[in-house]
């Protein structure tokens, strides 16, 4: 089972398979936890572990975000180093500015096609 680009109009469908499928690989603890604190000196090894598996998880998932992205709008998204900051830019973004950009885009390849069709049967008549 792949999962669906994500193309500015469909974030929900798109958000849920991603977590489905990091979930199963167990790479979700990025996206479920924040940012862990700085290690120190001081840290604990259960410190050290979380941090060690939550930057596995952040480093793979982000990965995985991107690549599920459609490439048209990839570069309209901030750099970010979290998975979860990605998602978020994600979210908003699909709410407002890629799918303004596509809609606008959809509309002007419709129109383009129907003011198309009107000319072509009028230049069929004056030409004879």
């Amino acid at each position: 089972m792949s999962v669906v680009k994500f193309n500015g109009l469909n974030f929900s469908e798109w958000a849920e398979q991603v977590q489905f499928h990091l979930g199963v690989l167990d790479l979700d603890l990025a996206l479920l936890s924040e940012t862990p604190v700085a290690l120190t000196d001081a840290s604990s090894a259960e410190e050290k572990s979380f941090h060690k598996a939550w930057e596995r998880s952040n480093r793979l998932s982000l990965m995985f975000l991107r690549m599920t992205v459609a490439n048209n709008i990839k570069s309209t998204f901030n750099d970010t180093e979290s998975a979860k900051e990605f998602m978020n830019s994600v979210k908003e973004s699909s709410q407002y500015e890629s799918a303004d950009k596509s809609l606008a885009g959809t509309l002007m390849g419709t129109l383009t096609t129907k003011k198309l069709m009107v000319l072509i049967p009028c230049m069929s008549i004056s030409s004879k």
